[in-house]
């Protein structure tokens, strides 16, 4: 609960204007105005959280049709691989982006992993293809990464330098990584790939992390998927092998290197960090004999359950790194809980992911595109 605010002294209902002086007493105003904004364009991606329920976005959400199942459309020769570069800077490129043809298959791309992952433990047998297993190898790595590099003393809450020298070790060997497992009439793809994989583990100057960091990681699965690198029976795999692997090395470094939450939306978010694990996981849930949404405030299903569900799992490290009444940190998933099943979870949190994400100008500014990914 936000604690309540006195009202301001009299002073605070004298009109004041531009000229910098109260029209009621003649004095001069409290506030002087801001500076111009020298590039109006940029929005931070840390954009000041706002603790007040979020009812508008709501309403849009409700209203919003369940993202649908698509497909990935294959890239076929010749390529013309690039730099892929930021092309959204306003909220005229996010209405462009949403309609385009590249918005809705990446997506249906989203639907079809957690489609995959259905009523499946993350245990249960999936097909694994060298890829995937390659992939799962790169994750480990940079995970001993981690325990490789000592922590620099702290001087505040959140980021520890030692992440940008991790950040650092992973970007340079990032293309090394993909050449693993690329054919080699896609080598040259590396020059696309490589800014899609290295912008998935958060941002090395602010030291942060946050569902575009994540969504940039999906974004590399779906150019994979493009490119006919992975196929659609590698999809349970992405997400149980490849997808929790790689939930389990941003959970390391947010815990290791205490990385701020990149555009949090205060108690209001889903998650301070992640979002795609609890539509992953609600799926996972779908048609579950015994646990249903409420279950999260049952201790003993989580855990003995976590290991086994990515929503639990997502449960279990919030409260682990957050104090206090879960309905009072977490209030979104407390009302989520009420939902009576988890097909309804789950169709609610594709709607939120399109509105709360995809739409956002403060996360995908960061979005990047290129031949695989295109622009309109």
């Amino acid at each position: 609960m936000e604690p309540h605010h006195n009202p301001r002294p009299s002073t605070a209902f004298h009109h004041h204007h531009d000229g910098g002086a109260c029209v009621n007493c003649g004095g001069p105003t409290a506030f002087p105005s801001p500076p111009p904004d020298p590039n109006p364009n940029y929005i931070p991606i840390r954009a000041p959280a706002v603790n007040l329920p979020p009812a508008n976005n709501r309403e849009i959400i409700m209203r919003t049709p369940v993202p649908q199942s698509q497909r990935v459309v294959p890239l076929t020769p010749p390529y013309h691989f690039q730099t892929p570069v930021k092309k959204i800077h306003n909220q005229n490129d996010i209405v462009q982006f949403q309609s385009s043809p590249t918005c809705q298959n990446f997506l249906g791309f989203v639907v079809l992993l957690s489609e995959s992952i259905r009523s499946h433990k993350l245990s249960d047998p999936c097909h694994e293809s060298p890829v995937v297993l390659a992939i799962v190898s790169v994750l480990e790595t940079l995970s001993v990464y981690v325990d490789e590099i000592p922590l620099a003393p702290l001087s505040s809450r959140y980021g520890n330098l030692a992440y940008r020298t991790w950040h650092e070790r992973m970007s340079c060997d990032a293309e090394s990584f993909l050449l693993q497992f690329l054919p080699p009439d896609l080598h040259s793809a590396t020059v696309e790939l490589v800014p899609y994989f290295t912008d998935s583990f958060g941002n090395s100057s602010r030291i942060d992390y946050g569902t575009g960091h994540e969504t940039n990681f999906a974004a590399w699965l779906y150019c994979l998927a493009r490119l006919g690198v992975v196929k659609e029976e590698d999809y349970q795999a992405l997400v149980s092998r490849v997808f929790v692997n790689y939930l389990d090395l941003m959970r390391k470094l947010q815990v290791t290197y205490c990385l701020e939450p990149a555009g949090s939306h205060g108690v209001w978010g889903l998650d301070d960090y992640h979002f795609l694990p609890f539509i992953f996981g609600s799926s996972q849930l779908i048609d579950h004999k015994y646990m249903k949404p409420k279950s999260i405030h049952n201790k003993d299903i989580l855990e003995n359950f976590a290991n086994e569900y990515l929503y639990l799992s997502c449960i279990v490290f919030i409260m682990k790194v957050k104090k206090g009444v879960f309905a009072e940190h977490s209030p979104m998933l407390d009302d989520i809980s009420g939902v009576p099943n988890w097909n309804k979870v789950n169709s609610g949190l594709l709607k939120m992911y399109k509105i709360e994400v995809l739409q956002k100008v403060p996360i995908m500014q960061h979005f990047l595109f290129g031949s695989i990914i295109q622009w309109l």
